[in-house]
């Protein structure tokens, strides 16, 4: 990519950090999404951090811990300093039932969490720990207090929260300052911008991560039928199902309609579009494959092709043709009480 790219910041003062436009969701290169090949993981984290993204996100279960094991590889191959890692905790998973959820905020369990993190991404400390979800039994002062403690010992070095409401943002920023919030964010799913918590992240100078920016490839006008591996968590998920999904990609297809006179992929465009909504945005897309790695980094230099009647035509279709469906799977939904 072009050396002249400037970083973004999530955050603010000591509690920031710079980061590349776009991040790298590392998520479906150890479950979720179908078939692994951690060769080609491998070499596609590689490839991320030679095009100059630096931040990796992932999460103590995606994988059972597999994936942090993946990053600690990158970090062996191009050094601690070269390296963002933003990792999660706060949900437990019972390896005999997949489908299990567990929200857990107690400040024991999350200092254990973050201490096994840190074992296996094979590191002395974590730019970004994210609380993965706001456990509803537990005050989140009391969550963020222990994070804050990890803060004082160097185990981690900045705290984000993820899928939070806006208060929760207020009262936890209290106790520590807020680097980053991570939620789903796309012209699919466009809650953040109706419930208040874009608005509360940006006057507070919080960084924002939207995550499954392409909305787990609906985005990019590949998909045109539910043709997945048995194994792909998008078999469940009602977007991607029946009339609902006929219908979603009669609105792909106006997104790939602006793609073609711009010379771009749907995809591309759709990040763009992000990236144009506020310096402060940092999509993290997914991808455990290289090809697609190379598609999402280009929309970079398409951001700079639009202009404000190109996102607002997007904002309008976005907001008029409703995409059909709930985001998550129907456990996943009840385990994380998701608002859509």
């Amino acid at each position: 990519m072009d050396n002249k790219i400037s970083n973004r910041t999530l955050g603010y003062d000591k509690h920031s950090l710079s980061v590349f436009p776009i991040g790298l969701g590392c998520m479906g290169m150890s479950e979720f999404y179908g078939e692994i090949d951690h060769e080609e993981a491998k070499k596609t984290i590689c490839l991320a951090r030679e095009l100059g993204i630096n931040l990796f996100d992932t999460s103590d279960m995606y994988g059972y811990g597999k994936n942090e094991q993946l990053l600690k590889w990158l970090i062996n191959q191009f050094g601690r300093e070269e390296i963002l890692i933003s990792t999660k905790g706060g949900v437990k998973r019972e390896k005999k039932d997949k489908s299990s959820r567990i929200i857990c905020g107690e400040p024991k369990y999350l200092r254990s969490s973050c201490h096994e993190s840190l074992k296996r991404l094979g590191t002395d400390y974590i730019d970004l720990y994210f609380l993965q979800r706001v456990d509803p039994k537990i005050p989140v002062e009391e969550s963020m207090g222990a994070l804050a403690q990890l803060v004082k010992e160097g185990k981690i070095k900045c705290i984000g929260l993820s899928e939070v409401d806006g208060n929760t943002i207020k009262r936890a920023n209290v106790i520590h300052p807020i680097t980053a919030i991570q939620s789903e964010y796309s012209l699919c799913t466009k809650k953040v911008e109706t419930n208040g918590v874009l608005d509360i992240c940006f006057k507070l100078n919080i960084g924002f991560m939207p995550t499954v920016p392409l909305c787990r490839g609906l985005l990019t006008g590949k998909i045109k039928a539910a043709k997945f591996d048995s194994s792909d968590i998008r078999l469940e998920m009602p977007r991607f199902q029946g009339g609902n999904l006929r219908h979603n990609l009669k609105f792909i297809s106006n997104i790939e309609k602006m793609a073609l006179a711009k010379k771009c992929t749907a995809g591309q465009l759709a990040i763009a579009w992000l990236l144009a909504k506020n310096k402060n945005i940092v999509p993290i897309p997914g991808t455990k494959k290289r090809v697609y790695l190379l598609e999402n980094i280009k929309a970079i230099k398409i951001l700079n092709q639009l202009k404000k009647e190109d996102i607002d035509y997007l904002d309008k279709i976005s907001t008029e043709i409703r995409i059909l469906g709930s985001r998550g799977t129907q456990s996943a939904m009840k385990a994380y009480a998701f608002k859509e």
